[in-house]
This record gives C-alpha cells, sequence and structure tokens, in this order.
C-alpha cells in the first residue's frame, strides 16, 4: 500500500526525501482494439514503469511507451537504461532536488528521453504525495482544472468512423482526430468530408498522418478537405524534410502542426522558422516535464498553438502527467490527447473519468491517481 499525505507539510519541517529503491517494470497493456496508423498496426503497448520508493515508505511512479519508430526507445532498452544506468545512480539521492538529480542523470546518460521522462514524473508524484500537494503545484501552479480531450479515429471505413464518433459523443468527447495516411489520398478526403457532415460543422476536429503522406498527397489532402473545416493536419510530412513541411505550409488551407519533428526546444525554434502552426508536445520526446513546460512558454512566445498528448497506449499514470502539463501550460489551443481510454484495462485503481466533454485536473497529491500493484504484476512482461 502506497503511503499517502493529506495535508502540505511547512518546506522548513521536511526531511531528507532519500530515495531507497527504483524498479523499471515492464508492461504489456491490451487495447480494446488495434489501432492502426502509418506504418503500424498497435494491438497492446508495451510500456516501462518506473517505480521509486523513498526511505519512509512513499511511492512515486512514472511511464513511457516505447516508441521505436518516434523516440527510438524499445521496451527492453528503456528498462536497461533505468535499471542498468539510471536506478543506481537514484539511490540515497534527496527527491526534493529534483532538478540537480535530473541533471546529474542526464549527464550520466545521453538521449533515452523516455527513461528520463519516466523518472521525472515518478520523483515529482514521489514529492506531491509526501508534501500533499497535486503535481501541478510543483510545476508552478496550474492555469485550467480541466482538458479536453479527443478521441482517435482510425477504422477501414467512414462509416466505422462514423458510428464510433457518435458513440464516443455519447460517452462524453467533443473533439476528434481522424488517422489518416493510411489508404488512397482519395478514400481520406471522402472520409473527411463524410466525418464532417455527420458531426456538423461545429464539432472540433482534426487529421494526423504521422509522416505518412507525400507532398503530392498532402497538398491534395488540404486542398480536397478544405470545407471540412479541420482545425489542423498533424505531421503529414516525413519529420525530417522540413523543405517540403515548409512549402506545405505556405499553401496549405489548413493550419499545419509537427508531431514526430518535435525532440527539442531547438526543433520547435525549427520548425517554428518553417511556418508551421503549431506543434505536439510529448512528454517521452522531450525527456521529461521539465523540458516539456519550456516547450509549452517557448510555443506560447513564438505564436505556436499547443497539442499535450501521450503515446497510443499509455495508462493513466501518463495520461495524468499530460493533464498536470496541459493545465500548467500557457495554453493548450489544440486540445489534449489521453490515451488511458484506448486500453482494455487500466493499471490505476480507478481510471481517470470524462464528464461533460473534460477530464478534470485530478487535485489529490502527486500524480493524484492510485496504482494498482496487482495490475501492474498481471501485465508485467516476464523474462
Amino acid at each position: 500500500m502506497e503511503a499517502r499525505v493529506d495535508a502540505p507539510r511547512d518546506i522548513g519541517e521536511r526531511e531528507p526525501l532519500l530515495i531507497r529503491r527504483v524498479d523499471a517494470i515492464p508492461v504489456a497493456l491490451p487495447l480494446k482494439k488495434p489501432m492502426a496508423m502509418a506504418g503500424v498496426t498497435v494491438s497492446r503497448a508495451l510500456n516501462l514503469l518506473v517505480r521509486i520508493e523513498a526511505g519512509d515508505g512513499a511511492v512515486g511512479w512514472g511511464e513511457a511507451a516505447s516508441a521505436p519508430t518516434m523516440t527510438g526507445d524499445t521496451l527492453a532498452g528503456l528498462v536497461a537504461a533505468v535499471r542498468d544506468h539510471l536506478a543506481p545512480l537514484l539511490i540515497g539521492e534527496d527527491a526534493w532536488v529534483r532538478p540537480v538529480v535530473c541533471r546529474k542523470l542526464k549527464h550520466a546518460l545521453y538521449g533515452n528521453t523516455g527513461a528520463h521522462s519516466a523518472i521525472e514524473v515518478a520523483l515529482l508524484d514521489l514529492a506531491g504525495r509526501s508534501s500533499g500537494l497535486p503535481l501541478s503545484d510543483l510545476i508552478g501552479g496550474a492555469t485550467r482544472r480541466a482538458v479536453a480531450p479527443m478521441w482517435l479515429l482510425g477504422n477501414p471505413t467512414p462509416e466505422q468512423d462514423i458510428a464510433e464518433a457518435h458513440a464516443k459523443r455519447a460517452e462524453g468527447f467533443g473533439f476528434f482526430k481522424l488517422k489518416i495516411g493510411t489508404k488512397p489520398v482519395d478514400a481520406e478526403i471522402a472520409s473527411t468530408l463524410a466525418l464532417r457532415q455527420a458531426l456538423g460543422a461545429a464539432m472540433p476536429l482534426c487529421a494526423d498522418a504521422n509522416c505518412g503522406l507525400t507532398f503530392a498527397d498532402a497538398r491534395r489532402y488540404v486542398d480536397g478537405t478544405r470545407a471540412a473545416g479541420l482545425m489542423f493536419v498533424e505531421q503529414p510530412l516525413p519529420h525530417d524534410n522540413l523543405n517540403a513541411i515548409s512549402r506545405l505550409t505556405r499553401v496549405s488551407p489548413t493550419s499545419i502542426g509537427a508531431d514526430e519533428g518535435i525532440h527539442s526546444l531547438a526543433d520547435i525554434e525549427a520548425h517554428a522558422d518553417r511556418g508551421v502552426n503549431g506543434v505536439s508536445l510529448k512528454l517521452i520526446k522531450l525527456g521529461g516535464m521539465s523540458t516539456a513546460l519550456e516547450a509549452a512558454l517557448l510555443c506560447a512566445r513564438l505564436g505556436l498553438a499547443v497539442n499535450v498528448a501521450a503515446k497510443i497506449a499509455e495508462s493513466s499514470i501518463a495520461s495524468a502527467a499530460a493533464i498536470h502539463l496541459a493545465c500548467a501550460a500557457p495554453a493548450v489551443d489544440w486540445g489534449v490527447s489521453l490515451t488511458h481510454f484506448y486500453l482494455a484495462e487500466d493499471i490505476a485503481e480507478s481510471a481517470l473519468p470524462i464528464g461533460d466533454g473534460a477530464v478534470a485536473l485530478p487535485a489529490r497529491p502527486g500524480l493524484g491517481i492510485d496504482v494498482d500493484e496487482a495490475a501492474v504484476e498481471r501485465f508485467r512482461v516476464k523474462g
């Protein structure tokens, strides 16, 4: 059972929060149904959980999804990074001085952004639970108390997308993203227009190609879907072809967003220089909460729209972290992608719910959720 503290402690009364144990736990979480994206179909989520335990028994949790095509992180690599390289450096450290600890870890192991992110979130969760403060209060405070999550649609036929959208609308979702780049572009255009007609003009709708279009098809898609009034099209082109992305932003009637191409503050500035209208911020790409929040502040200065996202599919641990980030960011113009909704079973004792189109910022200490350690063991990848 995790230690809980209900009332914040005065900072002057705090003893060092010394770390005595760090666990790198690989899990395979089943999805409700396979999710098709450009280049890959995901049927289960292979994620790393990081469990950090302090000397007084308090526990903090973090999570990172494996993402070989996005961050280069495999599940085995994530486990090795934490277990063999980072965990030994954490033992005996004081979790209250998280920035110092995280700098030490990044000097010791280059890259491995998923592993660094999971550790920083676990440190924040631990500090929040021990202080009685929600995680958002530890990173500057919340500017909003709820976020409106989008639902991803990616079925073989437009009829299936429409039926799923209506069902999810009834459950409380009021923002949809259509996965494209998996069918011929004419079929993608027809599906987008059909979905817009079915949802009505007022429903926020965007599309995400996951680098899956050529320049010619991307231009054809944005021109052909002009009547759909998409909020934005995310990563229509390969992330490393900034020249083509720049050409597309100059002629597109729809805002263009970057996702797979955003791994650092420098990437954000480079894409802004090429005319991109907004970016997707993922903790596993940016290496943790501190850099992600700094990225959100940079986007505000550059006039870029922001989407905060978790990868398909992470549990309520990562979704809670994304919510705290989104609520602390200056703005989330392009919504929030929370992916625990796609899991057949979560590892939180109570998965974060949606109500009236929004998910509330957890108000309890740390991440604000409790992890079901029996479920963690059930989904642990053995061997």
